[in-house]
């Protein structure tokens, strides 16, 4: 695409979007569109963990709670023990190998904070119903999943003040963009 017409296509959706605002304006400031938000519809997706451990919830899990609920709701993807399957193995001890977007990044290898997987497992997984794990069964997980890397010990109990504290093999190796936003 020639840079007059990117230009042009710029332009354009530039000036729908000026149209856009003053028709909203001219109806008092609402198209009529959508249903509006409440702050409880908002609460209820603001999910997000911080790698200090900001914003945990309550609850808590060991390893041995987290055997049962992989093999219910992870093993199809992740393999029998979370050595592998359709997707990534979770539990390995192979070192990091090959460059950029190829190179095969593990939770043991690659993950700079413990919080970073909580925060991941709550939000994506299991896949295809994400966001249906209680707190305890997150814990449980991340729990089995950190003892089976050998990064925690077996019985050691996960939970908002205890997973912080967890040292990852890689932690230090990420150069943070924007510090003071964490």
């Amino acid at each position: 695409m020639s840079i007059s017409r990117v230009f042009a296509t710029a332009t354009a959706l530039a000036l729908l979007g000026l149209v856009a605002a003053q028709a909203q304006n001219s109806l008092g400031g609402s198209v009529g569109l959508g249903t509006p938000i409440t702050e409880a519809d908002v609460l209820a997706w603001n999910i997000t963990i911080f790698p200090d451990g900001r914003n945990l919830p309550p609850g808590s899990g060991v390893a041995a709670a987290g055997v049962q609920i992989f093999a219910e709701k992870c093993a199809a993807c992740h393999g029998e023990g979370g050595k592998g399957g359709s997707n990534p193995a979770l539990i390995t001890d192979q070192p990091l190998k090959g460059n950029g977007i190829e190179a095969n990044k593990t939770v043991r290898n690659f993950w700079e904070n413990p919080t970073t997987l909580y925060d991941y497992i709550r939000r994506a997984m299991p896949w295809p119903a994400p966001r249906t794990l209680s707190n305890e069964e997150v814990y449980a997980l991340v729990a089995y999943i950190l003892a089976g890397n050998g990064i925690i010990e077996k019985n050691a109990v996960m939970d908002a003040t205890s997973l912080p504290k967890v040292i990852m093999p890689n932690h230090g190796n990420f150069i943070l963009r924007y510090p003071d936003l964490i």
